[in-house]
């Protein structure tokens, strides 16, 4: 029923919630550390962040094809080995085989980012921290497949307890590295990319460990005939997974470019903008936990061909998200100084221009809170159904044509500046979410559930 349906989603999306909400700390320890080295530096971390996160969560998309086609096999049939074995490790190969490509990508950053028109001294900080961070990239992609793969297996829980094991690595190391200490040389913007790929080496390796000892895991046997080719299930992956990425990419890139355009605005701007957006991305991977957990709660269902499950499964999901999306708009709407005062000192003149403008551009995104939390969720909803390339269809034109081009627009057209570059990110994510809800809610018209083929 729907209270056992809401007590199941919530089992499997806390651990993810709270995994995601520790990835969000790490990455936040980073902007910290880095924020205490002056604007420039800060600047660089921001641009060389937002294009390698731009191309982990590409490659991350890639390989989450995999778990709605787990889930599927594991509501047709509990004990499908051969199957989730075939799935986790031809992720493995399609993630890591395209790290080689966008290491390439991330080696040029510099060059990049002076073609985007940034600042020459921080594009030439950024093209230095990129050539280090760039090493972290691969051991992330396995790190994450690993980890989707243990949720979709009812082992979410472990995610936790890794993700603290990374936090404290991402301290220590951005101590120790960034301001030197312990007799090691304060390397600055270089000691934080350090200490970054030393964590991604320690999160694979913990996952590493998990799937070889935990008890459920090791039935599987995942890292079995490792050098196995299985070139159907690669195609497969590849079919659900390229949409996904794309759709992820595309969303990363709006706020990304946004980045871009504060760049064109000035260094404040750039400042106000990532402490914002990190306030942001924190509440947002709540619904993200969520929409992981639909994606395999409703992926369960159709493997299982429960109509009733699916629907279940999904609208629980749903008003789940909105739910809490609304409680975190309210705490951006009332409490911005608190929020914008872990990252800034709100007391220090010289950062008064910055944490005005940052207490402004949480006032926007307190507006779109429940429209994020109504996208995130219903797009994992629809990946259970191994629904992705009209979402990425919908993705592509809500964003950019709608989102970007209204950032655009309000911020250079009609002078709104920083804030009216918000207001267009408000506008993309409220022209995603309401398709995705309209085709959420039509599917069995369009198709999505007639059972009519096998699955996977």
């Amino acid at each position: 029923d729907w209270r056992a349906e809401a007590a199941a989603l919530a089992r499997l999306a806390a651990p993810l919630v709270g995994s995601n909400l520790l990835q969000m700390a790490v990455f936040a320890v980073d902007v910290i550390f880095v924020s205490r080295l002056g604007p420039v530096d800060f600047a660089a971390a921001t641009l060389g962040v937002f294009l390698y996160s731009l191309l982990t969560w590409n490659l991350l998309g890639l390989t989450t094809g995999a778990m709605p086609l787990i889930a599927a096999e594991l509501g047709r049939r509990a004990h499908a080995v051969r199957e989730v074995r075939r799935s986790f490790r031809m992720a493995q190969w399609l993630g890591l085989g395209a790290c080689a490509l966008y290491m390439a990508v991330l080696a040029n950053g510099e060059a990049l980012l002076r073609l985007a028109g940034q600042d020459a001294a921080v594009a030439a900080r950024a093209g230095l921290f990129l050539h280090v961070l760039l090493w972290a990239m691969p051991l992330m992609v396995a790190a994450q497949t690993m980890r989707g793969t243990l949720a979709a297996l009812g082992r979410p829980g472990w995610a936790v307890g890794v993700t603290a094991l990374a936090l404290c690595a991402g301290i220590l190391g951005n101590w120790v590295l960034v301001f030197g200490h312990w007799g090691v040389p304060a390397l600055g913007l270089i000691g934080s990319a350090l200490a970054s790929v030393v964590t991604a080496g320690l999160t694979a390796l913990a996952y590493t460990s998990v799937v070889l000892m935990d008890r459920r895991a090791r039935r599987f046997r995942l890292f079995g005939r490792w050098w196995r080719p299985e070139w159907r299930r690669l195609q497969e992956i590849a079919r659900i997974g390229i949409p996904i990425a794309l759709s992820f990419t595309m969303e990363g890139a709006l706020f990304g470019g946004a980045s871009i355009l504060m760049g064109l605005i000035g260094v404040v701007a750039v400042d106000a903008h990532a402490v914002a957006l990190n306030i942001a991305a924190l509440a947002f991977q709540v619904p993200l936990g969520i929409a992981q957990a639909a994606t395999v709660r409703v992926g369960m269902a159709y493997g299982a061909r429960n109509r009733d499950w699916i629907a279940r499964a999904g609208w629980v999901a749903i008003a789940t998200g909105i739910g809490v999306m609304a409680l975190t708009a309210m705490l951006l709407w009332l409490a911005p100084m608190l929020l914008v005062g872990i990252y800034l000192d709100v007391g220090d003149p010289a950062n008064a221009v910055t944490v005005a403008l940052a207490v402004k551009l949480l006032a926007v995104a307190a507006l779109f809170q429940l429209l994020d939390g109504a996208q995130v969720v219903t797009a994992g909803a629809l990946r259970g159904l191994q629904d992705t390339r009209w979402p990425m269809i919908i993705a592509g034109l809500g964003y950019w044509l709608g989102g970007f081009g209204t950032a655009v627009l309000l911020g250079f057209v009609a002078h709104w500046g920083a804030v009216g570059v918000w207001l267009g990110l408000a506008f993309g994510l409220a022209a995603v979410a309401l398709p995705l809800l309209w085709r959420w809610s039509r599917r069995d018209r369009w198709g999505l559930v007639r059972f009519t083929a096998p699955i996977g």
